[in-house]
């Protein structure tokens, strides 16, 4: 059994994430190497079941990195708990010394980042039978923004995208291609990445308009209209749904806060996943 022989490669690191176990490949525990980079892995509780383990993989924002999105207690057990697998892969360092971070729209270059999450997929099924199709790719800030990107060029790269708090740079792409799921929550309060977008570095760059974003998103989709199919609120959360065919489903959810990845996200996101039938 795949999953079984996953958690047998596992170290159990109970006083840092109770029941879930980090996994080592060599070297640092909890690295893993792959030729164009390195990741970390959180794995969930051992299963009789003989499936595979479902992956979220999580992009760290700017300035960030894969083992700071393990120190997000409530994002990897929320996740863990609900039987994903946590992969959080680290960007690289911008201009080669500065802050680590992905390459996306105004700052391409490094390295091909879609091929890069391919190969840690691949390592990460291969040394601990985790999915190769049932996958999110989630992420935060500069991450949300990478999610974006990817799956404007290769929606079919996972199976759903997850972006918290970022969506394209102006000018965003002219179309994207589709059908994609997407799952879009943001803070209206948020002023780090305001729903608007904002002007930086003097004018030379500008964050894109998530309202705009979304737009491309329902036009890539073929929905027949911009209205939500269903609009509802709970929780303190608003919410709209665009169900647009086959694979073809965006979410928005606004939540009272900041820029942050909001109280509960995990179960928000493991919810909405499951709720939808898988494309692949």
């Amino acid at each position: 059994m795949r999953r079984l022989r996953s958690a047998a490669a596992a170290a159990v690191l109970a006083s840092a994430l109770g029941t879930a176990a980090v996994a080592g490949c060599g070297g640092a525990e909890g690295i893993c190497s792959v030729e164009d980079g390195a990741y970390h892995i959180v794995l969930p509780e051992p299963s009789e079941a003989e499936t595979a383990v479902p992956v979220v993989m999580f992009l760290h924002g700017y300035g960030g990195s894969g083992s700071s999105v393990l120190d997000n207690r409530s994002l990897v057990e929320g996740l863990t708990e609900r039987g994903y697998a946590v992969i959080a892969p680290e960007g690289l360092r911008r201009d080669g010394s500065g802050p680590q971070s992905w390459g996306f729209g105004p700052f391409t270059g490094g390295r091909d980042e879609g091929a890069f999450f391919s190969e840690v997929l691949a390592d990460a099924a291969e040394r601990f039978g985790t999915s190769r199709s049932q996958t999110v790719l989630a992420g935060f800030s500069a991450g949300a923004f990478m999610v974006h990107y990817l799956a404007c060029r290769d929606p079919a790269g996972f199976a759903a995208y997850a972006p918290v708090s970022g969506a394209f740079w102006r000018p965003q792409p002219v179309r994207c291609a589709g059908p994609v799921r997407l799952l879009q929550v943001h803070g209206w309060r948020d002023e780090v990445v305001p729903l608007e977008g904002r002007v930086l570095g003097g004018g030379r760059f500008e964050q894109g308009d998530v309202f705009a974003a979304l737009e491309a998103w329902r036009e890539a989709n073929g929905c027949a209209s911009h209205a939500p199919g269903r609009a509802w609120s709970t929780n303190g959360l608003l919410r709209r749904r665009w169900d647009c065919g086959p694979g073809a489903g965006i979410d928005l959810v606004l939540f009272d806060g900041g820029h942050t990845v909001p109280k509960g996200w995990a179960g928000l996101m493991a919810d909405w996943f499951e709720d939808q039938p898988a494309v692949r």
